[in-house]
């Protein structure tokens, strides 16, 4: 069984310090919903509310729709993955997945019934007899989420649990996750500060910044129409253009800056004389080839690029000194750069977006 989360106004303090400012959603039953941001953002201590470690200073989390204030950790239909595991390493696997039936007081002929029933589910069957220490980081991490399962859980709780992997597990893991995650049907609630495991695992996604929901939506809202600067800068890459927005056309933004006028998707409805900041990622920049375009071309001098494999990065200077970013398809004909070459770099308004100005994730 599932069971959907809402937060309903939460705010946690520490004394004069405020982790989580006002956060207000509800996560559907079955979702994979994560959230993502910065160290110290307050994405964990939103979780250790929703797993009863944490009282909301004001608020309420509400779990089956059913509030949980005064109810414990060991009393919520929630199981938690830290993000070290705490897998018990004497004990066999099929021991560790069963652990917490065992204090349940669950026999041991369901127990282990239980085990293997798991093992077959994230792909370990026939080695529930093996000691903890003879699996691999990967399989170490499904024996983790089993055990989880073990106690059958309305809402799974993550906590950076592929942090300590090296990207290739960490990639394969993503795959893994969302699969179990999908099979089992329950609701997961994922923490992390990687934008490729939100990005490729979750439903949808709250990006956080210093204890604020910035914007939530599936991961293609939050990368295409990203609503803050502070997401537009942290999901991804981006190009910023600081300036004012000079006119209104329909369903965009003109936005004087150094390069001349500038043109974009205008998301927040930003009016004549505001301050603005236009957000146009590395890929949708491109060559001006043939036939000047009509608008949004960037007059540069190649400072250098960067081979990546699938993808080529040039690192170009703008006037005023701003720095851009341009990435390229490795198509097998990309054109050379040449450190001090003259180029002009062109987009297209609808690939950018006109924010007003705000925190950016770098500063």
């Amino acid at each position: 069984m599932s069971a959907d989360v809402e937060l309903d106004h939460v705010t946690i303090r520490f004394g004069e310090f405020t982790a989580v400012d006002d956060a207000n959603l509800k996560i559907e039953h079955g979702e994979f919903f994560s959230f993502l941001g910065p160290s110290g953002c307050g994405k964990t201590t939103i979780l250790r509310a929703v797993s009863g470690f944490l009282e909301p200073t004001l608020g309420e989390v509400r779990i089956g729709g059913q509030n949980m204030k005064g109810i414990g950790p060991n009393k919520r239909p929630t199981a938690l993955i830290f993000q070290n595991l705490a897998l018990f390493p004497l004990m066999s696997v099929a021991e560790n997945i069963a652990f917490g039936l065992e204090v349940r007081g669950v026999g041991k002929a369901e127990r282990r019934k239980r085990a293997d029933a798991l093992l077959d589910l994230i792909a370990l069957d026939g080695q529930g007899d093996k000691k903890v220490g003879e699996l691999s980081g990967g399989q170490k991490q499904r024996v983790a989420i089993a055990r989880a399962l073990a106690v059958e859980p309305q809402v799974l709780l993550l906590d950076e649990p592929l942090s300590a992997l090296d990207l290739k597990l960490r990639q394969h893991m993503r795959t893994e996750l969302r699969a179990i995650q999908q099979r089992v049907g329950i609701t997961f609630i994922y923490i992390t500060h990687d934008q490729g495991e939100a990005l490729t695992m979750s439903d949808r996604i709250a990006v956080m910044s210093q204890g604020v929901i910035q914007q939530v939506g599936t991961g293609a809202e939050v990368y295409e129409n990203s609503q803050t600067a502070f997401v537009a800068s942290f999901v991804g890459e981006n190009n910023p253009f600081h300036g004012k927005v000079a006119g209104v056309d329909g369903k965009h933004a003109l936005v004087d800056t150094a390069f001349g006028r500038l043109r974009g998707r205008n998301v927040r409805g930003m009016n004549v004389g505001e301050p603005a900041m236009l957000f146009v990622r590395p890929e949708s920049l491109g060559l001006v080839n043939g036939v000047r375009p009509a608008e949004n071309v960037l007059q540069s001098t190649v400072l250098h690029s960067e081979f990546e494999g699938s993808f080529f990065s040039v690192f170009l200077r703008g006037d005023g000194d701003k720095d851009i970013v341009m990435s390229m398809t490795n198509s097998g004909n990309l054109p050379k750069f040449t450190p001090g070459q003259q180029t002009s770099i062109a987009f297209n308004a609808d690939r950018a977006v006109v924010l007003p100005v705000g925190e950016v994730a770098d500063e």
